[in-house]
């Protein structure tokens, strides 16, 4: 699916794609990752659901401004404007990482209305960051400035840790092609620097209050978000199902494609009677 379409949103160029037809189904990725992660499972989709790709200001196609905030209570604002820019009512809302906490901020602060949600490894509880995130918030404009090759290295071997089973070349191409270019270096950096706690802080005490269909899915060896959240999660949402996943670490659309995809369908089919 091509992101062939534009939204413009503060000055922000927001790029989008749709296809399919039937119950309209919005896949939002996360960080340091872009709509691409999820587009193989929304091809999958399109033959029962209309789905939906977007890249977050900041991150793969969309603009990436050095002035544009990117985080996470911007994030939410931008997605909000956006299922309103969409016309969607009621959409299955599918999140991965960040776009967790960018879609339970939309639904609990920003009040959208969904039918049902999906969190897939998601950033939503705290505590959360890595040693790497630390470092770099305190020193991002010197990261911002490595040598190319120095940048690569270090951009994949962040990534590569959230993989159980180890990154094939072609992707680790498609998860690092987007921060590699001068915009793309100094952009994942600044969104790392904008990462705060305060802004799951201010929705975790809403969760209880969570009434749709929801549904969490986690990988059994995340190292970047361990599966304790997932169990937590899953207590603070009292309409929660939850689902792990054996031998999937945080990249579980790569580790463990078909039974995320078994399992993302199964879902979507009972909550929308398909």
């Amino acid at each position: 699916m091509q992101l062939d379409q534009q939204f413009t949103w503060r000055e922000r160029r927001i790029a989008w794609g749709c296809s399919g037809s039937g119950p309209a189904v919005v896949f939002c990725h996360g960080t340091p990752w872009s709509s691409a992660l999820w587009e193989p499972f929304a091809n999958a989709l399109a033959d029962t659901f209309t789905v939906y790709l977007w890249d977050m200001p900041g991150y793969g196609a969309s603009s990436k401004d050095a002035d544009h905030a990117v985080d996470l209570g911007v994030q939410s604002e931008a997605f909000a404007a956006l299922v309103s820019h969409w016309e969607l009512e009621r959409p299955h809302v599918i999140a991965h990482d960040y776009g967790g906490a960018v879609s339970l901020r939309t639904l609990l602060l920003h009040q959208a209305t969904f039918a049902s949600l999906c969190l897939v490894d998601v950033v939503a509880l705290r505590p959360w960051g890595s040693p790497f995130f630390t470092l770099v918030k305190e020193n991002a404009d010197v990261f911002g400035q490595q040598p190319t090759a120095v940048h690569q290295g270090a951009l994949e071997a962040y990534i590569s840790g959230a993989s159980h089973q180890g990154l094939r070349p072609e992707e680790m191409a498609m998860l690092a092609g987007p921060w590699l270019d001068d915009a793309g270096q100094a952009a994942f950096y600044r969104q790392i620097a904008q990462a705060d706690e305060r802004f799951t802080a201010e929705l975790e005490p809403f969760l209880d209050g969570i009434t749709i269909p929801t549904h969490i899915v986690w990988g059994e060896d995340d190292t970047w978000i361990p599966v304790d959240r997932a169990r937590r999660l899953h207590e603070a949402v009292p309409s929660s199902t939850l689902t792990v996943v054996p031998d999937a670490g945080h990249l579980i659309q790569l580790d463990a494609p078909v039974a995320l995809a078994t399992d993302l369908r199964r879902w979507l089919s009972a909550v929308t009677g398909s």
